[in-house]
């Protein structure tokens, strides 16, 4: 039997909810040893759930051969805090986004290569068993060829949820507003199910009911891919009532495809089918973070262990940042952006 694996956890907050239920269901090949946040409560809170030793200082765990860490940081952290913890020898999985800019991700993979450590990135919703289903059905031809794509996101976020941090809603911490934190998951799923890499992005941004942040409270891009697909765009933020579901619609030459949040249907003639989790968990924290957290941290705690193949590695963390950074520079500039392009970070005081 294989040796179980130390885990650490930096950042105790909102989403470690969800990590709270993976870890007590891969107890058989992990053990949670050590909790981090700079709230020493919400550290020692997370800490006694698993009996396990806890602290402010996230470099506290280079001396407790940490074999896994999770990072659920505020996105501005997430490259740094990365890159130390690969320099310690400690593979990565990360919550989204990769990083804040495409130069950051850059030196995290180069981390991850010098250290022979491995560098994943956190989206579950890649994991679902609807995504997996449409995924071979598309791959063995049963849609034809792909013609168009939409997705719409319409949420809401109130000033208490920006005003209980001091990062969210700013440019220079959080990277961005509705596309970079919400969006980022249709975005990535499209990306996923339609295969092809992006040769274009033209976008608009705006805040328009928002004014207590700097950030964007809606986008609207179009995204055409280098095999000709043209992908429509649209999130929110303030659809001011509970969050809808997410919908995203595939059109092909054979019917249609897409997913009801997590639901997935194909429409092939007049062969309509839904498909959903096979196996039922139940919902942790927010019901739109799904419950496939589980799912990808057994993957990536088999691929330390095994060296198997992980779904999202930070290749895929990258190509996905990528588009949402070219996006706002579409935006910002008021052109069409042909990837591959020069990123940075946008600067706090930007604005829109």
């Amino acid at each position: 039997m294989n040796r179980k694996l130390r885990v650490a956890i930096i950042g105790c907050g909102r989403i470690s909810v969800a990590y709270e239920d993976a870890f007590k269901r891969l107890s058989s090949i992990s053990d949670i040893v050590f909790a981090v946040d700079i709230e020493e409560e919400k550290a020692k809170e997370f800490a006694k759930k698993f009996d396990c030793e806890y602290s402010t200082d996230y470099k506290d765990i280079f001396s407790k051969n940490i074999d896994v860490v999770h990072l659920c940081l505020p996105h501005y952290l997430h490259a740094p805090v990365a890159i130390d913890c690969l320099d310690h020898g400690i593979n990565v999985l990360t919550e989204k986004p990769m990083a804040l800019s495409l130069q950051e991700a850059d030196m995290m993979i180069e981390a991850s290569k010098r250290n022979n450590k491995l560098l994943g990135c956190i989206f579950q919703t890649r994991y679902n068993e609807s995504v997996h289903i449409l995924k071979k059905m598309v791959v063995d031809g049963e849609f034809g060829k792909i013609k168009s794509i939409r997705s719409l996101l319409t949420w809401s976020r109130d000033k208490e949820y920006y005003s209980s941090s001091n990062w969210k809603g700013t440019w220079d911490k959080e990277g961005g507003g509705v596309l970079i934190d919400q969006a980022i998951h249709s975005l990535d799923r499209v990306l996923y199910l339609a295969g092809d890499d992006v040769e274009w992005v033209e976008a608009n941004i705006a805040n328009r009911v928002h004014p207590f942040v700097e950030v964007e409270d809606v986008a609207e891009a179009t995204i055409k891919f280098k095999n000709g697909i043209i992908y429509n765009l649209y999130a929110t933020d303030s659809f001011f009532g509970d969050d809808t579901p997410i919908n995203i619609d595939f059109c092909c030459e054979k019917g249609m495809f897409g997913l009801h949040q997590d639901v997935g249907y194909s429409l092939v003639g007049s062969d309509y089918k839904e498909y959903r989790e096979i196996e039922e968990r139940e919902v942790v924290g927010k019901g739109y973070w799904g419950t496939t957290h589980v799912m990808q941290l057994h993957e990536f705690y088999n691929a330390v262990l095994n060296g198997t193949p992980i779904l999202v590695d930070m290749y895929q963390g990258r190509k996905t940042l990528e588009v949402v950074k070219a996006i706002y520079k579409s935006a910002m500039e008021k052109r069409k952006i042909y990837l591959p392009f020069v990123d940075s970070k946008i600067q706090k005081g930007t604005k829109l």
